[in-house]
C-alpha cells in the first residue's frame, strides 16, 4: 500500500466515525438512545436493514464464493422478498402497536417472562458470536495479505465501533450506515468496471459472460431435491424464507433498526426497499467475482491465493512440489487462454467443452495445492487456511487496483465490518439491559440510568465481541459460518414467534419446553450432518427448526389439555 492509499483508508473511516459521534451527541432519554427517537425516514431504515446484514463477510467471501462456485449462491437470497412481505404485515404492525422496544418483549405479553428471557439469551448467543466473526473476518484476511498483526487488527476495528455506538446508540448506527453504504456502492462499482477494463482489448463485458458460462459459472438456478446441494431454488425459497423470516422478524440487530422509524409506514417501506434491493445486490456482488474469475483466464494466479498458507509452503520440505504445482497451472492458464479465443471466434461447441476439462484440471491442481498445505501445517504444528475463497477478492484488490483505490476499497470492507458490528452490539445492548437487566430489576430506572446502562452493556458486549474475534477459527467459508451459527438457533426462535402470533392456544410453559428440546435438537442435527451421519444442509435447519418448536409444542399443549380433561 502506499501513502495515498493510507491517506484515503484513515480518511474514509476516520470521518465515519467522527460523524456518527458529533451527529448524535447528547442523546439523554431511551427513546433517543434505543429507538433513535423514532426520526428515521424509509430510506434510512432500508439502508440500514442492508447495512447490518452486509458485512466485512459479505465483500470479501462472496466474489470469492462466485469464483469458484458460480453464482448459484444468489439462490440462498431468494426467500427475502417472501419474507419482508410477510414481516411487513404481520410483525411489523404487531411491534409498533404493542410501543415495544425490543422483539422479545412481546413474548411476555403472549406467554411469561421464562419465555421472553429464553428467546433472548438465544439471540444474544448467536448474535455475540456472529459479532467476534464480523470483526475477525476482514481482520484475519487484511493480517493474512497485509501482514498486519491480527490482535491489534481487532482491536482496532471494535474500538472504531464502540466509540460511535456507545457515544450516539441507534440513531449513530443508523446515520453511519448511510455513509457507510455509500462508500460501499461506490468502492464495488469502481471496483467491477476497473475489472472489466482490465480485460484484453476485444474482451467486451458479454463476452466475459460467454466465457463465465462456457466455465460452468453462470448456473444461477438448481431446481433439484439432492439434500446434498447447500444452495438450490427450494433451499433458498424454503429454508431462505425462514432464516430471512427469523433474521429480519425477530433477530433485535435488524428489529431495531425498522423500530427507528418514524411512522408504521416509514418501517414497511423500508423493508420493502431492503427486499427488493437484496437479491440484485447479491447477484451483483456474485458478478464481480464472476468478472474476477474471467479476468485470471487471461493473467496468471496463484495456485492458492491466501498468501500465508503460499509463503508457509514455500519454505517447507514440500517447495519443489508447490512451486511444480505453481508452473502447471500456469501453463493450464495458458492453454485456456487460447482455447477461450478460438471459442470467442468460432462458438464451436467443442473448445467450450474443452474450457470445462481445462477447469477440471485447474481445480485438481488447486485441490493437490490444499493437500500440500496440510502437510505443512502438520510438519510446523501450525494452524494454515488452505481454503482461499475468503482470499480471491482482496489479492485482486492489492495486485491489480491502482493507487488510492486500494484505500478505497479496504474502507468498503472495514466499512462493512463496522456497520453491521455496530448494528450487532446495539441491539445486543439493549437487549441485554431491556429485556434481562430492567425486567428483572426491583426499583424503576430513570431515563438517565438507562441510557447509561445501556451505554455500559455496549461497551461490554464490544470488548467481548473483540475477545471472540481474537480467539476465533477460520471456517471453510466465512459467510457460510456466520449463517450456520444463525441456522442452529432462527428456526427455533422463529418457531416460538410463529406459536405466539397464529397458535392462541398453546401456551407459556408448551412453548418454553418445546424451545428447550428443539434447540437440543437442532444442535444434534447440525453435528449428525458435520460427521455425515445424515445428509441436511445448514440452510434446511431453520425450517426444521421452526416446525419441530412448533409441532413439540402442540404435543405438550394437547397433553397437558387432555391431562387436565381426565
Amino acid at each position: 500500500m502506499q501513502t495515498i492509499d493510507w491517506i484515503v483508508l484513515s480518511v474514509t473511516l476516520l470521518s465515519i466515525v467522527l460523524y456518527g459521534t458529533w451527529k448524535t451527541r447528547g442523546r439523554k432519554s431511551a427513546q433517543d438512545y434505543i429507538r433513535g427517537g423514532n426520526e428515521s425516514k424509509w430510506w434510512t431504515i432500508g439502508l440500514s436493514v442492508m447495512a447490518t446484514q452486509a458485512s466485512a463477510i459479505t465483500f470479501l467471501s462472496t466474489p470469492g464464493q462466485a469464483f469458484h462456485s458460480g453464482m448459484g449462491f444468489v439462490q440462498f437470497y431468494f426467500g427475502v422478498p417472501i419474507a419482508m412481505v410477510i414481516i411487513c404485515m404481520v410483525f411489523i404492525p404487531l411491534y409498533h402497536r404493542l410501543n415495544v422496544y425490543t422483539a422479545y418483549e412481546y413474548l411476555e405479553t403472549r406467554f411469561d417472562l421464562k419465555t421472553r428471557t429464553l428467546t433472548a439469551i438465544l439471540f444474544l448467543i448467536q448474535r455475540g458470536l456472529a459479532a467476534g466473526i464480523t470483526i475477525f473476518a476482514p481482520a484475519i484476511i487484511l493480517s493474512a495479505v497485509l501482514g498486519w498483526n491480527l490482535t491489534l487488527l481487532n482491536i482496532i476495528i471494535g474500538v472504531l465501533v464502540i466509540i460511535y455506538t456507545v457515544s450516539g446508540g441507534t440513531k449513530a448506527v443508523s446515520i453511519t450506515q448511510k455513509q457507510q453504504m455509500a462508500v460501499i456502492f461506490t468502492g464495488m462499482f469502481i471496483a467491477f468496471f476497473l475489472i472489466i477494463s482490465y480485460l484484453p482489448d476485444g474482451i467486451t463485458f458479454s463476452k466475459a459472460l460467454d466465457i463465465a458460462g462456457a466455465s460452468g459459472k453462470m448456473k444461477v438456478l438448481d431446481f433439484s431435491f439432492n439434500l446434498d446441494n447447500r444452495y438450490t431454488f427450494w433451499s433458498g425459497i424454503i429454508g431462505g424464507s425462514f432464516l430471512a423470516l427469523s433474521y429480519f422478524g425477530t433477530d433485535q440487530s435488524q428489529v431495531q433498526r425498522y423500530l427507528s422509524g418514524k411512522s408504521l409506514k416509514e418501517m414497511q417501506l423500508g423493508l420493502i426497499f431492503n427486499g427488493l434491493l437484496k437479491v440484485p445486490m447479491q447477484f451483483f456482488i456474485l458478478l464481480v467475482g464472476i468478472m474476477v474469475f474471467v479476468f485470471y483466464q487471461f493473467n496468471a494466479s496463484p495456485v492458492n491465493f491466501n498468501p500465508q498458507a503460499a509463503e508457509e509452503a514455500l519454505t517447507s520440505t514440500y517447495s519443489e512440489d508447490y512451486k511444480k504445482l505453481q508452473d502447471e497451472q500456469n501453463k493450464i492458464q495458458k492453454d485456456k487462454e487460447l482455447i477461450i479465443n478460438n471459442y470467442l471466434k468460432t462458438n464451436d461447441a467443442k473448445y467450450a467443452n474443452y474450457i470445462a476439462i481445462a477447469n477440471d484440471a485447474d481445480r485438481e491442481i488447486r485441490d493437490e495445492a490444499k493437500l500440500i498445505i496440510a502437510k505443512v501445517a502438520e510438519e510446523k504444528d501450525i494452524k494454515i487456511e488452505s481454503n482461499d475463497k475468503d482470499y480471491v477478492f482482496i489479492h485482486f484488490i492489492l495486485n491489480n487496483l491502482p493507487k488510492g483505490l486500494i484505500g478505497l476499497l479496504l474502507a468498503v470492507i472495514l466499512s462493512a465490518a463496522m456497520s453491521s458490528t455496530a448494528s450487532e452490539l446495539n441491539a445486543l445492548a439493549s437487549t441485554t439491559a431491556i429485556d434481562l437487566y430492567k425486567r428483572n430489576k426491583s426499583n424503576e430506572l430513570s431515563e438517565t440510568q438507562m441510557v447509561t446502562t445501556t451505554k455500559w452493556f455496549t461497551f461490554g458486549w464490544g470488548i467481548l465481541a473483540i475477545a471472540v474475534a481474537c480467539v476465533a477459527n477460520l471456517a471453510e467459508n466465512l459467510i457460510e459460518l456466520v449463517n450456520i451459527i444463525g441456522s442452529i438457533f432462527y428456526g427455533n426462535v422463529l418457531g416460538i414467534f410463529l406459536l405466539a402470533f397464529f397458535f392462541k392456544h398453546v401456551k407459556a410453559n408448551a412453548t418454553f419446553i418445546a424451545a428447550i428440546i428443539t434447540q437440543v435438537i437442532i444442535i444434534g442435527l447440525y453435528f449428525m450432518n458435520e460427521y455425515e451421519i445424515i445428509s441436511l444442509p445448514y440452510l434446511w435447519l431453520n425450517f426444521v427448526g421452526c416446525v419441530i418448536v412448533i409441532v413439540i409444542a402442540l404435543i405438550i399443549q394437547s397433553m397437558n389439555r387432555n391431562s387436565k380433561a381426565d
